[in-house]
């Protein structure tokens, strides 16, 4: 990623803070509604960086990156309420977030409000403290640099 697309996606998730969350939104509601990894491909595909669709095969991609050298534009992956889970990541992935800068995170955050007979969730794209996020959404699985 150059320091250009970095900025980039950086610029395009703030201008997205506030869109609505949507459990399971497709590529084409982008940019009306979002879940997390919908967010995450919709940013990164504005910087001219094609992204799988789902959380776990995001994870799949990019170079790992230690906490301590975590730069804007990494790609941090939790295990959530509900992961997901493959051989790479037997602990499960449920949470994408984007790390921004300055302990800062961008993310399409929700809360499940009711589970049958559909799912139900709200919530929308907020800027958050990364320890606060690791806290609610964690443990925190694998940093990515795309």
């Amino acid at each position: 990623m150059t320091n250009t697309q970095r900025t980039k996606i950086v610029e395009l998730a703030r201008n997205l803070i506030g869109k609505p969350y949507k459990y399971g939104a497709r590529p084409e509601e982008a940019p009306d509604f979002f879940d997390c990894s919908s967010f995450i491909q919709y940013i990164f595909k504005e910087a001219s960086i094609e992204l799988p669709r789902s959380t776990i095969m995001q994870a799949e991609v990019g170079a790992p990156v230690d906490i301590k050298d975590i730069q804007p534009g990494d790609l941090l992956f939790l295990h959530g309420v509900r992961g997901f889970y493959n051989r790479n990541f037997p602990q499960g992935i449920g949470h994408v977030i984007l790390y921004i800068g300055g302990g800062k995170t961008i993310h399409a955050a929700s809360r499940r409000i009711q589970e049958t007979p559909i799912v139900i969730e709200e919530g929308g794209v907020e800027e958050n403290d990364l320890e606060t996020v690791i806290q609610k959404a964690g443990p925190l699985v694998v940093i990515k640099r795309n």
